[in-house]
């Protein structure tokens, strides 16, 4: 009987593999064979997954943020709690899976800069991915002020300001050491607190 080979998971599999080849050899060095090599499958098998190291780097993109809209739409409508306490857990989660995950980030992150040094620009793909999110937080920022529970404030403004601090903690977990995502998920506490109606 032949052996049934579940295909999403050896996709997987092979993505979580890469990034750890990435994260080790850097982008530029790494190739299918070795990502192989690591899978402990052959070359040829790997092409019927992908095509090449930056299909890879797409899905793992898509993967991520696929997951995470999934997780956060479920956070912002699953419950009658405050919208300001929904932003707080959606920002709160996003900080603490990128830091738990720090080296897929840093690898990920290391080939978006070889890449845009190679002269390939992956900021489109990453704003798509991403546009998800920032439709998240209007609605719920629309939402709240609708409840009185959020002031009258610029939606679109205040939604850059929560998509730019994010993006800025994911490069300091990246690339610093030193990082502490207390202090960030606080920042983040203290700005979505401002938006609160006070009664």
């Amino acid at each position: 009987m032949p052996k049934i080979i579940d295909h999403d998971k050896r996709k997987e599999e092979i993505l979580n593999t890469a990034l750890l080849v990435f994260a080790r050899e850097g982008y530029k060095d790494s190739n299918l064979s070795l990502i192989a090599q690591e899978c402990g499958i052959s070359r040829p098998t790997i092409y019927q997954y992908f095509h090449d190291k930056e299909e890879i780097y797409y899905y793992a993109v898509k993967l991520v943020t696929g997951n995470m809209f999934r997780t956060y739409a479920d956070i912002a409508w699953s419950s009658e709690d405050a919208v300001s306490d929904k932003l707080k857990g959606i920002c709160t989660d996003i900080i603490e899976m990128g830091f738990k995950n720090r080296d897929a980030l840093t690898s990920l992150v290391d080939v978006m800069i070889q890449l845009k040094k190679e002269g390939k620009d992956f900021s489109d793909v990453i704003m798509k991915r991403t546009v998800k999110l920032n439709i998240l937080f209007k609605r719920l920022l629309r939402v709240g002020i609708e409840r009185g529970e959020i002031r009258k404030v610029s939606v679109n403004d205040v939604t850059g300001h929560l998509m730019t601090l994010l993006e800025a903690f994911g490069f300091q977990i990246a690339f610093l050491d030193s990082y502490d995502p207390h202090s960030s998920i606080e920042l983040l506490d203290i700005f979505i607190d401002s938006l609160i109606v006070q009664r």
